[in-house]
């Protein structure tokens, strides 16, 4: 075998284990995550249905915790108002139909027309039905400097 064959075949090898790397229910829940972030900077109230359970805890960094119709009603009448999200260092944890996601968020915002940033850890509990992945709970902390 040449040279070329063997270091391509190294190569194909090595990216198609990163890409997937994955299991079907840490992709489908990574999809599920990006779908969320995509929602909530559009305020797709549809979207933000869909992914959510009935049951919804979603807490802030301040200490209030929304329901699925505050969350809802917040994103899409611009009381809460993300311009941007970004995520990084996203791990995730599944054990049979939870999945537990951890990311840091930094974002802007213009809620009620007041230019902000925001940078938090964040916690999500996503539970597995028959429609999908759902947003069960969420908690995020203020990073500190």
């Amino acid at each position: 075998m040449s040279k070329k064959l063997f270091f391509g075949m190294i190569a194909f090898i090595f990216f198609n284990t990163i890409s997937f790397g994955q299991t079907k229910d840490e992709k489908a829940v990574t999809d599920a995550v990006e779908q969320l972030r995509v929602a909530m900077v559009d305020g797709n109230k549809a979207m933000l249905e869909k992914l959510t359970d009935e049951k919804l805890s979603y807490g802030h960094s301040g200490g209030h915790i929304d329901d699925k119709k505050e969350f809802v009603e917040k994103l899409t009448n611009g009381s809460s108002d993300f311009v941007t999200i970004d995520l990084s260092e996203q791990t995730i944890s599944i054990s049979d139909k939870v999945a537990i996601v951890r990311h840091t968020l930094n974002a802007k915002t213009n809620d009620g027309g007041k230019p902000a940033e925001v940078h938090l850890k964040v916690l999500l509990i996503w539970q597995k039905s028959k429609g999908g992945w759902k947003l069960l709970a969420r908690q995020a902390i203020k990073i500190t400097q």
